[in-house]
């Protein structure tokens, strides 16, 4: 007598098991967007040009100090104290570019991937903490900070990516993704409002606005690293998916591994033109959020308490906005929404570029359409992406991933950086972030999904 269907959907526990497994995934998401919020996309890069701008013997004022147009030496470089910032991010991913496919070999060929994480999030964390000592003109621990920390974070998160594909079926990716982008949204916005009401209260506990500013990159660092323990302690570690038999040396098979992937890639041409787009609208995401602080600041003339408070508005704007996203690859798969957000991109770029100094409202508008497509376009390349990639080799397809992941891009932040130190203004810098979002969108509509899904070996969504 065999059990009834009924009988045996009660005794199959594996989507209940799944289901634990993804909420203590989201955790980390949670964890580690604290840094990417409160340190790179709103405290870090003013506070740097401004502690460049004094070794530099720039003004006091901080806006003086981002267009006075004195250097710093770097390497046997003479930079901007206004670009400083961007430089150092731009070499952050150059450098990720070649650690980051080792790292991703090596947890392919891992039992334990949460460890892999765990270790990368915690030495990451380690290093954001020196920021805490970046004070007076002493920019240079600051600098060796960022890299680090840039670099370590792009690392921990192959191994989170690839755990995705773990603990979720291709029908479950797109909502698991959503969720997990959503969650850490929540968490940077709910960090970030604490240090936004420490920063503004400053005077009133004591604090000077430097103080402010160190201890709210110091308090990211520790978020990043606390939240961190529940996904290590509750997510499990699984044996790896067709591992090939290797020899020699950890390094040897890692290297080895990554020029196998590049070359394998030509046999997945749709995966390659995916990782071409987004390479490109990424990047131009990457740094219209990175640079957004900078630009209210330096262009459009508002205080500290207004850019702060946009940041924050677009973090949980792009919670509810992330969900969304989800809902609607829900019924139309998550290839759609990803090329229609890289238009909605362009036209946000456009009408930024047109903003008036010191117009609140307008610039509350473009906000609000920031946060709308964030969290949603990033949320849905994520887990489109999974279903390109072959089974088993999530750790080296998300470290290509990764490279151009947020908090690491380059093109976008060097472009940005080149423009700015030309024309002496943010504004033309800006605008030539279009061309990153229309060079995504051309690769994108070359792109057919399902025959991507298919030359993976993955199962197609019934919402494709």
């Amino acid at each position: 007598m065999t059990d009834s269907p009924a009988v045996r959907g009660v005794a199959d526990l594996a989507p209940l098991e799944r289901a634990r497994e993804q909420k203590a995934w989201y955790w980390y998401d949670w964890a580690n967007s604290a840094y990417f919020t409160t340190v790179l996309s709103v405290m870090f890069a003013p506070y740097m040009i401004e502690v460049a701008g004094n070794a530099a013997g720039c003004p006091d004022n901080l806006d003086d100090a981002a267009t006075c147009g004195n250097t710093v030496g770097l390497l046997g470089l003479d930079l901007a104290a206004g670009s400083l910032p961007f430089y150092l991010t731009s070499f952050a991913t150059i450098a990720s570019a070649f650690l980051l496919p080792i790292v991703g070999a090596v947890v392919d060929r891992s039992d334990h991937k949460k460890r892999h994480m765990a270790f990368f999030a915690w030495a990451g964390a380690a290093c954001a903490s020196l920021l805490f000592f970046m004070k007076d003109d002493q920019w240079q621990i600051g600098a060796v900070a960022i890299v680090a920390s840039s670099v370590l974070a792009g690392c921990s998160v192959i191994s989170y990516s690839a755990i995705l594909v773990d603990i979720s079926t291709e029908e479950e990716r797109d909502r698991v993704s959503s969720r997990g982008w959503a969650f850490g949204y929540l968490g940077g916005g709910v960090l970030l409002a604490i240090n936004l009401a420490m920063f503004l209260g400053h005077d009133a506990v004591g604090l000077s606005s430097s103080m402010a500013v160190r201890l709210s990159l110091l308090s990211a660092a520790v978020w990043w690293a606390a939240f961190t323990i529940i996904p290590f302690v509750r997510l499990r570690d699984r044996p790896p998916v067709d591992r090939l038999p290797v020899t020699g040396s950890i390094v040897d098979r890692s290297f080895g591994q990554l020029f196998r992937t590049l070359k394998e890639l030509r046999n997945y041409p749709m995966t390659l033109t995916f990782l071409v787009a987004y390479l490109f609208f990424n990047d131009g995401i990457q740094t219209v959020i990175y640079a957004a602080s900078t630009y209210g600041s330096k262009t459009l003339g508002f205080g500290d308490s207004v850019l702060i408070g946009t940041i924050l508005l677009i973090q949980f704007v792009a919670f509810g906005g992330a969900l969304l996203f989800g809902r609607i690859a829900s019924r139309i798969g998550s290839y759609k929404p990803i090329l229609y957000g890289t238009f909605v991109w362009i036209v946000i770029v456009v009408v930024a570029f047109f903003l008036p100094e010191k117009n609140v409202p307008l610039f509350l508008l473009v906000a609000l359409a920031i946060g709308l497509v964030l969290g949603g376009t990033q949320a849905l390349s994520r887990s489109f992406y999974s279903l390109l990639i072959p089974r088993g080799r999530e750790g080296e397809y998300f470290a290509l991933y990764n490279a151009a992941e947020r908090g690491t891009s380059w093109l976008g932040t060097l472009v940005f950086a080149l423009v700015f130190q030309l024309t002496d203004s943010y504004r033309p810098a800006l605008l030539a972030l279009i061309a990153f979002f229309a060079i995504g969108a051309f690769f994108l509509m070359r792109l057919d999904p399902q025959r991507g899904i298919r030359e993976a070996g993955n199962v197609v969504p019934s919402t494709l």
